[in-house]
């Protein structure tokens, strides 16, 4: 496509969902994906830093009216969710959100708009969309995951973590069943949590690309989708960020 080539289709899909990337098998690294997640953290929140500068305590109108309400919204969220005592809840949900739902909406620009301006400057492969990468999305889950176990650790103490891992929900006659049941249901949430937003992402993007594939009748279809996928976007990053919450709360209580 870079090259004014015409693809089939089957090239034309692929060459979409192919990573701009440098190395080889496990140290391969994707530049989209880091280069895009790192461009669009930095605008965000300098963005947001610049905003509470200007700030003002009356009547909020524009920006701040809308900042206001999403982290009101966010706040509210946190305290109908989390029942423990920490700091770092609300600021970690209002990231993720805001983080997750800006990457998300990179799904909005046209699927040829970037490829064709990066392929004339010779740069043939570019996922713009961050969370259709799944080594992200685990990235991700990954670091709520270890944000959880130190919470765990921090709340319950170590001997209040190990006797909960060993005695809940069977006692602590059933330890060994105890414990594989607590591994199994600590590996399956960051595994669940960066699948389901990774495949929902990925899910939409190829449909948009699909819809491309279908040249000037993609007009009919291509606005419905893109307003459809508004919630779409919006809804994984809110799973995204409520099921953080969840994991932060299930780690501060404690079964006795």
């Amino acid at each position: 496509m870079a090259s004014g080539e015409a693809l089939t289709t089957s090239a034309y899909i692929s060459h979409h969902l192919t990573n701009l990337k440098v190395g080889h098998g496990f140290w391969t690294v994707h530049l989209d994906t880091l280069l895009v997640s790192g461009i669009l953290g930095l605008i965000v929140f300098l963005g947001m830093a610049i905003l509470a500068s200007k700030a003002t305590s009356g009547v909020p109108a524009g920006w701040q009216n809308l900042v206001e309400m999403v982290l009101s919204f966010v706040d509210q969220q946190v305290k109908d969710t989390y029942h423990g005592k920490s700091a770092l809840v609300t600021p970690l949900a209002i990231t993720i959100f805001i983080w997750v739902f800006a990457m998300n909406a990179m799904d909005l620009i046209p699927v040829d708009f970037l490829p064709l301006g990066l392929g004339a400057a010779g740069v043939h492969y570019f996922k713009a969309v961050p969370t259709t990468d799944p080594n992200l999305t685990f990235g991700m889950s990954l670091t709520v995951f270890v944000i959880m176990i130190a919470m765990n650790f921090k709340v319950k103490g170590a001997n209040g973590f190990m006797h909960e891992v060993f005695t809940v929900p069977f006692g602590a006659k059933l330890a060994p069943v105890n414990l594989l049941f607590r591994v199994i249901e600590d590996i399956a949430k960051p595994i669940s949590l960066s699948l389901r937003l990774f495949g929902n992402m990925y899910a939409g993007e190829m449909v948009f690309i699909l819809i491309a594939l279908l040249g000037v009748w993609q007009l009919p279809l291509a606005l419905p989708w893109a307003l459809f996928h508004i919630l779409i976007i919006t809804l994984q990053a809110f799973v995204f960020m409520m099921l953080t919450i969840v994991y932060m709360s299930m780690a501060s209580e404690s079964h006795g």
